[in-house]
């Protein structure tokens, strides 16, 4: 047996069956690259879902951590750090908001997120109590909690986690008509993710996020992003909500902002907003914590660049030319996305995503599917030219039976 073969045992025996991860058992990473247990190498195409946007070992990033792991690490809530201030400073100028409450995961943001959403309704909107809603939109994928899943379209996250919270109304995504008709008096929020990446990278019809952010605001609704996968770079922009020129009231971040070292999440908004929260009513213990705010300080400094952005947009149009010209050939149906993030939809003649995905890492590529048909390509924004030449000629290569 492999070294391989014998770590997948093991995991299968000893941890739940909640993943399905491609047959690679990985050992070490830096920059765009992976390598296993058996020395073999891997192009890492997928960026743990927009996690890694700076790559594997970022050596800004690792020397941030290492010198803040020497001074102290987390103090809890109950006291003040010295990065905190710098930390919510920073990130809140990086998205031209004024206040940050910062978590750690992503789906803690969200939960953060729709809690404001509602006490807002409650105390600045003057929704009686008990009533306010949340507008979402179908084939979202905002996390895994039991109140997210409440709103989610999807069997898999959703069937047998009964009963479900109520308070929510979900929409055709990309549908300003229907979103329309849903805002009601006790409408407290409008969730949106301004690309859909769980659901197969769906950008929505152009104009569609400047008509939510228009209708929200004559409707006295708070218009919520969920940037955690769309944001920090990843679509060439800082913020998804960047391409059509519009700012929401609230962004909620995470995945990239951790810079791939620690769970960093917050939720960013105006001090209206965020004002509403008094002591005790919210936190977390590992929240904000001062080795996550040197992570995370040091990714807003990368950003503020804009170098980052930049090389998203340039590699995504040439990402995104290349993979246009896999369209019509018998292979592949579609591909959508924006920068360097794309969802190619796999002909049914050619195998599942799944299929494809393990073809791929066969070739020393990995990539992962989605609902069934789409894999999902989203490389650290590191990568280089050459080597994403590479791993498309690699995807070529599946494709065409080699």
């Amino acid at each position: 047996m492999s070294a391989t073969e014998r770590a997948i045992a093991s995991t299968e025996a000893h941890s739940a069956h909640n993943y399905h991860p491609l047959p690679v058992v990985v050992a070490t990473a830096d920059g765009a690259w992976m390598t296993d247990v058996e020395g073999r190498r891997f192009l890492d195409m997928l960026a743990g879902y927009s996690a890694l946007n700076f790559g594997h070992g970022n050596r800004r990033l690792i020397d941030a951590a290492k010198a803040q792991l020497e001074r102290v690490t987390l103090t809890s809530r109950a006291f003040h750090h010295d990065r905190f201030a710098d930390f919510c400073t920073q990130l809140a100028e990086l998205c031209g908001m004024e206040m940050v409450l910062p978590m750690n995961t992503g789906a803690e943001a969200v939960e953060t997120a729709v809690k404001t959403a509602r006490k807002w309704g409650y105390k600045v909107k003057g929704v009686p109590p008990g009533q306010a809603k949340i507008v979402v939109a179908a084939n979202n994928f905002h996390g895994r909690t039991t109140t997210i899943v409440s709103f989610s379209t999807d069997p898999e996250a959703r069937a047998d986690f009964g009963p479900y919270t109520p308070g929510f109304e979900i929409v055709p995504y990309g549908d300003l008509t229907a979103l329309q008709a849903a805002c009601s008096a006790n409408t407290v929020a409008v969730l949106l993710e301004p690309i859909q990446g769980e659901a197969g990278v769906l950008v929505p019809p152009a104009g569609y996020l400047a008509g939510v952010r228009e209708l929200t605001r004559e409707r006295n609704v708070l218009f919520i992003a969920d940037e955690i996968q769309s944001g920090l770079g990843r679509t060439g922009r800082t913020f998804a909500c960047e391409h059509e020129g519009v700012v929401p009231d609230m962004y909620v971040l995470g995945k990239a902002l951790g810079g791939g070292v620690v769970p960093v999440s917050a939720v960013v908004s105006s001090s209206e907003v965020l004002g509403v929260y008094q002591p005790g009513e919210h936190g977390s213990t590992f929240g904000g914590n001062p080795l996550a705010c040197a992570v995370a300080l040091e990714v807003v400094a990368m950003l503020r660049t804009g170098e980052f952005q930049q090389r998203a947009s340039e590699l995504g149009d040439h990402l995104h030319h290349e993979l246009g010209l896999l369209v019509g050939g018998g292979a592949v149906d579609a591909v959508r996305g924006r920068g360097l993030w794309a969802g190619v939809d796999i002909a049914p003649s050619h195998g599942t995503g799944r299929e494809i995905s393990e073809k791929l890492m066969d070739r020393g590529v990995l990539v992962k599917d989605t609902h069934g048909s789409t894999i999902r390509i989203a490389p650290p924004l590191v990568i280089s030219k050459e080597d994403l030449d590479w791993g498309l000629d690699q995807l070529r290569a599946v494709l065409a039976g080699g």
